[in-house]
């Protein structure tokens, strides 16, 4: 389930391959527990893998199997429970493992990744099509279902660039931009912790190198709310200084939805798991469409945002976010940024990158330009939104394309005049960057979104 932007909250995440690079690793424990939500199978591993999971029919098998992966010398098979009635293991190719779970019935597995120091912890989600595990129907979800309490905690997937093999661009004395950007990722994530309302999430947390294509794809695994690449830029001038933002061009938005669409199980993921024929194309295309329209709009407003705390911290390479077809900022449902720290080719920048102090403020800054999207425009059900105009007051909005003032008054529940009149509009002509003061009564404050 993705959280940003509201139309995403009704898409599910990916089943599939792991985003992962693939490494030597052990699969040194597995357990099979049953509870009111269903079967789970929990595989413990010592590093990351490449993975893939798949049913068979008559009898009822799922398969995974495992790249680069071996059989811990500790290893038990676990005992049969819920939904799976024995399970084995085997060799599919030199180098590979492959772990067969015999089932009692058909289900629709889903997977998700947990990190747990330098391992991985590899969960199976085991559950009936519409049925609960005493076979009875499900209970139709309720919109609080689906949003949650209010205390949801957002999480803020941060991708320190290159890494391992990609050591990215090299300073006059010869600093990594990888080691530059992991310590950053590490500094910002610790941050992020500390604030009551969010929660980090390291795409890569050690010096390994991840394909640009896996790395938003482990964010959608981990039910990203928000996406942050973190880089430090380099140029052939070396007096090039300052700070840029970064999101998707709509060249790279649209090269993406025709490659999602291409594909039957991502085109599937877009309704919720649905199986689609070809007759269903032009329904994927249109949420698609809709996902990914209202995933920019958002990534525009929180890159706005950090971007003007940035300003605020120093020197900015550019007074406005830029569009850029990085691969990194094509999820097509978590809002994505990429954050060009400084000019590592600029000996002056460089040795501030490589000072903790300097990093330390710069993390400031960006979680500080968080804060004020959050605080402003929370998704629902989060810990943000529960605290959202409390006693009245106002929020901001940033006016992004294709918006009209008749919109933002729908979208934030005022009427047109109200907003005319705290930000002294003559008509009801807005700009696209401009930033709005959205009043709000503390009833209205208090009133579900």
């Amino acid at each position: 389930m993705r959280r940003l932007p509201a139309f995403a909250l009704l898409l599910p995440a990916l089943l599939g391959l792991s985003a992962f690079d693939a490494h030597a690793a052990r699969l040194d424990a597995m357990k099979v527990v049953q509870d009111d939500a269903g079967t789970h199978a929990v595989i413990d591993l010592t590093g990351a893998v490449d993975y893939k999971v798949f049913t068979l029919s008559n009898p009822d098998r799922l398969v995974l199997d495992l790249s680069g992966t071996s059989l811990g010398a500790a290893y038990k098979a676990p005992a049969p429970n819920g939904v799976v009635a024995g399970v084995r293991t085997g060799k599919p190719a030199e180098g590979d493992l492959r772990v067969v779970l015999d089932l009692a019935r058909a289900v629709k597995p889903r997977s998700r990744i947990e990190h747990i120091g330098s391992g991985s912890r590899l969960v199976l989600d085991l559950r009936d099509e519409g049925e609960t595990v005493a076979g009875k129907p499900a209970p139709a979800r309720t919109l609080q279902d689906v949003i949650g309490t209010g205390d949801r905690k957002l999480v803020i997937a941060i991708d320190a660039g290159h890494g391992g093999k990609d050591p990215g661009a090299i300073g006059p004395t010869r600093k990594y931009e990888k080691d530059i950007t992991l310590a950053i990722a590490r500094e910002l994530a610790a941050k992020i912790d500390a604030d009551p309302g969010m929660r980090a999430f390291l795409v890569r947390d050690r010096d390994v190198f991840i394909p640009l294509e896996q790395r938003y794809m482990i964010a959608r695994e981990a039910q990203a709310d928000l996406f942050i690449s973190i880089h430090a830029d380099a140029a052939h001038n070396k007096a090039a200084s300052g700070a840029s933002v970064y999101v998707l061009s709509l060249r790279g938005a649209s090269s993406e939805a025709a490659r999602w669409l291409a594909d039957q199980e991502n085109a599937a993921d877009l309704v919720g798991g649905v199986e689609l024929d070809a007759r269903d194309k032009n329904l994927a295309a249109v949420l698609l469409d809709l996902s990914q329209n209202a995933t920019m709009r958002v990534s525009d407003d929180v890159a706005t945002q950090v971007l003007a705390s940035l300003k605020q911290f120093g020197k900015t390479h550019k007074p406005q976010i830029e569009r850029a077809n990085f691969v990194v900022l094509r999820s097509p449902d978590v809002p994505s940024m990429l954050v060009e720290t400084g000019f590592i080719s600029n000996p002056g920048e460089e040795a501030k990158l490589s000072d903790p102090g300097y990093r330390k403020r710069m993390v400031e800054a960006i979680h500080g330009g968080l804060r004020a999207y959050f605080s402003d425009q929370a998704p629902p059900g989060t810990w943000y939104a529960a605290r959202q105009g409390q006693f009245g007051g106002s929020r901001q909005h940033v006016v992004s394309r294709g918006e009209t003032l008749s919109l933002i008054a729908a979208r934030h529940g005022v009427p047109m005049s109200s907003i005319r009149a705290a930000n002294k509009l003559n008509g009801d002509t807005v700009r696209i960057g401009e930033r709005l003061t959205i009043p709000v009564s503390p009833t209205l404050a208090s009133a579900p979104e």
